[in-house]
């Protein structure tokens, strides 16, 4: 397995696990850590025995943000030769669940590697919010994009616009986050739901997901093209044949993402 510097990586049965392991500055994401990031949850994407990933933060927070230091002296053309968000495109095309477990704040860079997870359960401590506006700039690995898809265009633009955070309470209000929890099982909780994941059929998480994402992005009349032949595509798998014989046996189904 790839060693890594700026995070930690483990698995714990058929969970995958990424915890951001730069507690000294609040998890703040530089360039080498990200590419860390992406490069575990590939990992995982391609191992068989992986069903759910869950990403969370050490220390006191998620991630409070993008390392400011590593870019302050940068210029249009070195981003542009950098290509830094192709790592977060790849982020948006792992097929398996990913989890976000967020505490602490989530800020910038911090919020939008949040917004790439699929589902997020908060502790009740966290906080959410752009602040990048206070800095000059904007958020430019997908926050206004995800955002607005979540928030509606009105909404988004008032938190994009002041920069002010977002309470745990508030994020779950609009829609940021799927669940609220206590701090101190947050990991727990969030854990226990990626588990109830990993019992069901792998290729239709995968089929689901695939379909739940292109829903986003295009026409009800298109989308619903596309879901069906997700839909038939499932009648080719073992699992869908096992998946029915073990409802009409009255027994647990063993699925094997085949």
């Amino acid at each position: 397995m790839t060693e890594y510097r700026f995070i930690v990586v483990n698995t714990d049965g058929e969970i995958g696990f990424i915890t951001l392991n730069r507690p000294e500055v609040l998890n703040a994401l530089n360039r080498t850590m990200v590419t860390e990031i992406v490069t575990a949850m590939e990992e995982f994407d391609r191992n068989n025995n992986i069903k759910a990933i869950v990403l969370s933060g050490s220390g006191r927070a998620f991630a409070a943000g993008a390392d400011i230091n590593e870019m302050a002296d940068d210029d249009p053309i070195r981003l542009e030769l950098l290509n830094q968000f192709h790592f977060w495109d790849r982020m948006g095309a792992i097929k398996k669940p990913v989890i976000g477990a967020v505490h602490g704040f989530a800020l910038g860079g911090g919020f939008e590697l949040a917004l790439c997870c699929d589902l997020l359960f908060a502790a009740e401590n966290a906080n959410f919010g752009f602040p990048e506006i206070s800095l000059g700039v904007m958020p430019g690995a997908g926050g206004t994009q995800r955002l607005t898809k979540l928030m509606g265009k009105t909404k988004a633009l008032e938190w994009l616009w002041l920069g002010e955070p977002m309470s745990a309470k508030e994020a779950l209000q609009y829609g940021v986050v799927n669940r609220l929890v206590a701090p101190e099982v947050l990991m727990e909780e969030t854990t226990r739901f990626a588990r109830k994941l990993a019992k069901k059929a792998p290729l239709s998480l995968r089929l689901i997901k695939e379909s739940v994402l292109k829903a986003v992005d295009v026409p009800l009349l298109e989308g619903m093209q596309f879901e069906r032949k997700n839909f038939y595509l499932l009648f080719a798998s073992r699992d869908q044949k096992e998946g029915m014989n073990a409802f009409i046996e009255k027994r647990q189904a063993n699925f094997e993402g085949r």
